[in-house]
């Protein structure tokens, strides 16, 4: 009869899942941020997967590269993180590590086989270090094979990159170690036109050859359109511009904004640059019939950008988009 008690008491006993427990992902970034591998020993500890996406950047391994810390890196690797993951934005923990600066974490992922190279026509490490300026990073990412001539999302190129920011001397360094000067994006741009743009007539002249450079400054400066800025604005970043200011009125550190403020900086810019065709100068075409004034019209006519880009937004492009030519297949 205890017998039978007991049987009916284990039959009865609950069953408890194996699901993991998982973080919040603001308090695990947060936490990430701060590099303690103790919680983040506790949370793998309790089941949480070694891939686990906080609230912004990525992974534990994609924190670790942003920040630095090669302690959280190796903890996240031991347990099985995926050295080539990408996060929302199409980013890897090399990436992030190259866009932030950081050689010790850049030379530590590819010493553990992390691929130096993206897939054809994505944001690489390397224009993620040029755009940001960082030389040395570059230069070691070049050292290890990375593709000096790679082109991101709508073609644009590392070279590109670095006129885009006006980095003429990591320009000048892409040049000399054989970088092509000729490739144009989908919208037609490519170096020689984005220093025009920007009226970076160093870098232009650095980016064409002479005849190039002598027909390009001889056009009127319209023709090469609006300037692009390269710190557009959006609400998130003006809010976190703001905390900064009040921050630094009450003498408090500002190193956590400053990287949320990279963050949303990073992101405004590949918006701009893999979606919004430049602004293009405007023409006033005037159209009448002799003897009848009354016929007589004006309109404005918006020169379009070489090539239409198929990403092209829907609120300016209509018809059928251009696809670009398939890019050749490549072995990493």
């Amino acid at each position: 009869m205890i017998i039978g008690m007991g049987g009916l008491l284990l039959a009865a006993a609950p069953v408890f899942s194996a699901e993991p427990v998982l973080p919040d992902p603001v308090a695990f970034t947060n936490s990430m941020e701060l590099g303690d591998v103790r919680q983040a020993e506790k949370w793998l500890d309790a089941g949480m997967p070694p891939d686990f996406l906080g609230s912004r950047i990525g992974s534990g391994l994609m924190i670790g590269a942003w920040e630095g810390k090669l302690d959280l890196m190796r903890l996240f690797i031991s347990r099985g993180a995926d050295i080539d993951l990408l996060n929302a934005n199409g980013e890897s923990a090399l990436a992030l590590a190259a866009w932030r600066g950081q050689l010790a974490a850049v030379k530590w992922l590819l010493e553990r086989g992390a691929r130096i190279n993206a897939p054809a026509r994505r944001w690489s490490a390397l224009h993620y270090a040029v755009f940001s300026g960082h030389a040395e990073v570059a230069d070691y990412l070049i050292e290890q094979g990375a593709d000096i001539n790679a082109q991101s999302t709508n073609g644009s190129s590392v070279l590109m990159m670095a006129v885009y920011e006006g980095h003429q001397e990591l320009a000048r360094k892409l040049i000399e170690k054989g970088a092509d000067r000729s490739p144009k994006n989908d919208w037609g741009d490519g170096a020689l036109e984005w220093a025009m743009r920007q009226n970076r007539l160093e870098i232009a002249r650095m980016v064409s050859n002479p005849e190039e450079f002598n027909i390009a400054v001889a056009k009127p400066k319209e023709s090469w359109g609006a300037p692009v800025r390269s710190l557009r604005s959006s609400k998130e970043l003006e809010n976190l511009l703001n905390i900064r200011e009040t921050l630094v009125k009450r003498g408090y550190s500002t190193d956590t904004v400053d990287k949320r403020i990279a963050v949303e900086r990073m992101r405004i810019v590949r918006a701009d640059v893999d979606r919004a065709a430049p602004a293009r100068a405007a023409t006033l075409e005037i159209t009448a019939r002799r003897g009848k004034p009354q016929e007589q019209s004006a309109k404005m006519i918006q020169d379009e950008p070489a090539k239409a880009g198929y990403a092209a937004p829907p609120a300016t492009y209509f018809g059928k988009p251009k696809m670009p030519p398939k890019a050749p297949v490549r072995n990493y």
